[in-house]
């Protein structure tokens, strides 16, 4: 371990293993998916949600966002809700971008020897297509999405990068910009930051007793002690 990198010492403890959420988290998706998850139901004829509900669906399974954003949605009618979506936010995907900072931390932290992975309300297809259209797929060494496994908060995505990375949920810190990252963190037993960039406010995170908030990429790096880090990139 580096000198100057100590992860035991790290304001949030020792750790080793960090899981990111992806969505609101690492890529600034909140405003597409709530303009597609409104736009789906525009074409549907369903009430349109506000953007603060739609917000809220961030991270859940499509099934589960569904029964939240549109609960007059009959059940048979999921896969063209979903159709609606899929089309109107991969005609948004090339304005999205990586949050300041966020593709260095997570290079950083990769190149100390900090095992990363992902937990995601996004599809597996999704996932591997933003994993290479950023370029960071070699940085994480288990991913899980909702497609594989129980929503968030069930802890089934957390339990299984555990047991693929042999690595103890108290070695472990989720981050995420939801309380269903942070739920779910909780019932997995593992720590849990928020970050307040994404999808929702710090009022409505603290709600789920995350360790920390980090407002921004920089505070998130001194939270896992890793400014050092790119102090010296």
């Amino acid at each position: 371990m580096s000198e100057v990198f100590n992860r035991e010492t790290a304001p949030a403890g020792g750790y080793d293993l960090v899981v990111f959420d992806w969505d609101g988290t690492v890529l600034d998706t909140t405003a597409a998916i709530a303009l597609s998850i409104q736009h789906a139901c525009e074409k549907m004829r369903l009430p349109v949600p506000s953007t603060k509900l739609a917000n809220s669906v961030i991270g859940l399974g499509w099934r589960e966002a569904i029964r939240i954003i549109a609960p007059t949605c009959p059940v048979e009618e999921y896969q063209t809700f979903s159709k609606y979506y899929a089309a109107h936010y991969r005609s948004l995907e090339n304005e999205v971008h990586l949050f300041p900072g966020i593709e260095a931390l997570i290079r950083a932290l990769a190149s100390a020897g900090v095992t990363l992975a992902v937990a995601t309300g996004k599809s597996r297809r999704g996932l591997d297509r933003v994993l290479k259209m950023t370029g960071l797929a070699e940085c994480f060494s288990a991913t899980r999405t909702a497609d594989m496994c129980a929503s968030k908060p069930n802890p089934d995505m957390l339990e299984e990068i555990g047991i693929e990375t042999c690595i103890a949920a108290e070695r472990t810190i989720m981050v995420g910009d939801t309380t269903h990252d942070l739920y779910m963190a909780r019932a997995y037993g593992c720590r849990g930051i928020g970050v307040t960039y994404g999808a929702m406010s710090a009022e409505s995170l603290l709600e789920a007793e995350p360790i920390l908030l980090c407002n921004d990429v920089p505070a998130l790096a001194r939270a896992l002690g890793a400014d050092v880090l790119l102090a010296k990139a």
